[in-house]
């Protein structure tokens, strides 16, 4: 694995408005590996991955990603360098079909045979999708159309997805194949920053955890050891995260 992280938050700063969330994150995120962020409702975990895709301006510090300075670059040219931000909720156009939903994932791509390749290959990995592709989108389960967002966003060949909540109001069965679907993600070489409702679900599948707290960076190791840390486990992995953030 190489030794430099894919992603770098160097004491960011950034917000809502006159409201201060992340107070001076610093952070890595290595490659091929899955992170999850972990910490109790208003740490910033949301407000992180907006910052880092674009959405919210970085009122200080730096972000970087694969070397090159991302800070205030916008969401299009963040998709054009390889990285893809799945929100919390649901983001499909439910009347269009799932096969224009994810065509739809494909408007940065110019290439219209490349898109063509794509869509191929995304419809022989996802089976369920290639079979309902001409059904509307709404017909779809909520573990189906989370499917669909995560198939959507591989369009773009992406070196890093964020993925923010992608259990909500998944049945305990759906939630364990968008996991795995995320552990074939991650053996492909895409590295995922995620955070989770179940957080100690999460950790398990995870190589590293991130600690947020107030804002700040309280703990960057390995997912085993934020595992078993019982002081971690104490504050952080009880029923406070078992519930979606609020203010984030």
């Amino acid at each position: 694995m190489n030794a430099k992280p894919l992603l770098a938050l160097d004491g960011v700063f950034a917000g809502y408005g006159k409201m201060t969330i992340l107070n001076g994150v610093t952070a890595s995120v290595r490659r091929g590996a899955i992170t999850t962020v972990i910490g109790p409702n208003g740490a910033g975990k949301s407000t992180m991955f907006k910052t880092v895709f674009g959405l919210l301006p970085v009122r200080a510090g730096a972000v970087t990603f694969d070397g090159r300075d991302i800070t205030n670059v916008s969401p299009r040219q963040l998709l054009d360098a390889g990285v893809v931000y799945i929100p919390q909720g649901r983001n499909i156009f439910p009347e269009l079909s799932v096969r224009h939903n994810l065509e739809l994932g494909g408007v940065a791509l110019s290439n219209k045979a490349l898109l063509a390749e794509r869509m191929a290959a995304i419809l022989r990995r996802f089976p369920m999708l290639r079979q309902k592709a001409d059904a509307q989108a709404s017909t779809l389960s909520g573990g189906q159309q989370k499917m669909l967002e995560v198939a959507r966003g591989l369009l773009l060949d992406p070196k890093l997805i964020l993925i923010d909540e992608p259990s909500i109001g998944l049945s305990p069965l759906m939630v364990q194949e968008v996991f795995a679907i995320l552990q074939g993600l991650r053996e492909n070489g895409v590295t995922i920053l995620l955070i989770e409702q179940n957080a100690r679900q999460a950790l398990q599948l995870s190589d590293y955890g991130l600690v947020l707290e107030q804002g700040q960076t309280r703990i960057e190791d390995t997912a085993a050891k934020i595992l078993a840390d019982p002081r971690i486990a104490q504050l952080f992995l009880g029923g406070g995260l078992d519930q979606p953030e609020q203010v984030t």
